[in-house]
């Protein structure tokens, strides 16, 4: 059977397709087709729907997809759910040569205010397709066609969020040159987003989830706005990691957060190994050492942020002239709030930018908390045995 355009529908006879497709495919795919029969005699299209996301999901099914798709759903896609309709299309597209003229096509026959999620699926398999041939900046253009919906939309299908996020996230990994500095931090933020809305045991492979581990391990590091990874070392995709040789990683993300420049020197002979952080050691260093000054100043109590230069050379591992720069590049990151007092070599802290704790700092601050009750109930006390008591 000739195959049909993409304007031009065939004319379903079901008795032939039916026939056909049961000449040609294998044994283990002829229960699909018989219930194909029936549900679409019985026009249920709800349960043929569920049958045809079996059907598209089956491995034996991929030679067969397109055909079936073109000469059997075709004729009746507007009566289905158009977002499930796109999803089935992008299973479709997954196995053949050319997915985007077979997605593009069908992207001109959904109405796009009727359906935008369907829209936003579609455009974001497009997007895909034109990142995998080497067109970035048509993927760019389709990216954010697909955001300026999604801005649009009250509430969104999580699976519509998680394809929008994995192909903005894949293409900034695709733009970012990972022998220079990047967008880095836009990687970070769509992949973490897409990770958001996905079960990563369900819907990610073990590769999957490790070269996603990897490449967002790296971002977090090389990005030049991010400066706390709490959100990702809380994440369980850092433990795809644990057992591999990306392994030390994990550590590495640990010990920039702690603001241990003792562990991270420790760990800097194995840079070696990954092209992207050796190159940019310099940055790197540079980026310790703001890690090493907030979290110095988190320790402190509210009424103890004074630091001297000298103070901050010694936890920073900064020759002293060197201080003031730290500093004023903090200020600049709006990482902390406050004063430099050249005369005096003093650096008065009145505010640490919000961050994602991790236990050991949320002890530290419980801790904290603790005393400054203790001294409040003193203060108390002290208070009620000086006011005079009345009879």
């Amino acid at each position: 059977m000739a195959q049909p355009t993409a304007a031009q529908p065939p004319k379903l006879v079901l008795e032939d397709f039916i026939s056909g497709a049961l000449a040609h495919t294998p044994a283990e795919l002829h229960p699909f087709f018989e219930s194909f029969k029936t549900l679409y005699t019985r026009k249920l299209w709800h349960q043929l729907t569920l049958k045809l996301f079996e059907f598209f999901d089956h491995p034996s099914s991929g030679p067969f997809r397109q055909r079936v798709f073109e000469l059997f759903v075709r004729d009746f896609e507007s009566k289905l759910n158009q977002l499930r309709l796109a999803e089935m299309a992008v299973k479709v597209a997954g196995v053949i040569d050319a997915p985007q003229n077979f997605l593009t096509a069908l992207l001109s026959r959904i109405d796009k205010e009727t359906a935008p999620e369907a829209h936003v699926i579609l455009l974001t398999a497009i997007a895909k397709a034109k990142l995998l041939f080497g067109d970035q900046q048509g993927t760019k253009t389709d990216i954010d066609a697909a955001q300026k919906i999604l801005d649009s939309l009250d509430s969104v299908e999580n699976s519509v969020n998680a394809a929008y996020y994995r192909v903005a996230a894949d293409y900034f990994k695709d733009v970012v040159d990972y022998q220079m500095k990047g967008d880095f931090a836009s990687y970070y933020k769509n992949s973490l987003l897409y990770l958001a809305c996905v079960d990563i045991e369900k819907d990610m492979s073990p590769q999957e989830r490790l070269e996603r581990a990897h490449d967002l391990s790296l971002s977090a590091l090389l990005a030049d706005t991010i400066y706390n990874f709490g959100e990702l070392l809380q994440h369980p995709i850092l433990d795809s990691l644990d057992g591999t040789n990306h392994a030390w990683l994990k550590k590495l993300l640990f010990t920039f957060n702690e603001g241990s420049i003792g562990k991270y020197e420790a760990l800097v002979p194995l840079f070696a190994s990954k092209p992207p952080l050796a190159q940019n050691i310099a940055f790197l260093q540079q980026k310790i050492c703001l890690m090493a000054l907030i979290e110095s100043a988190f320790r402190r109590q509210g009424n103890n942020r004074t630091m001297s230069f000298k103070t901050i050379a010694e936890e920073t591992h900064l020759p002293i002239e060197d201080v003031e720069f730290l500093v004023m590049r903090a200020l600049s990151l709006k990482l902390i709030k406050g004063s430099i007092d050249e005369v005096d070599q003093k650096v008065l802290i009145t505010w640490v930018q919000p961050r994602v704790l991790s236990r050991e700092q949320i002890a530290g601050l419980s801790n904290r908390i603790g005393e400054w009750v203790d001294k409040l109930n003193k203060v108390a006390t002290r208070l009620a045995s000086e006011v005079p008591q009345t009879a």
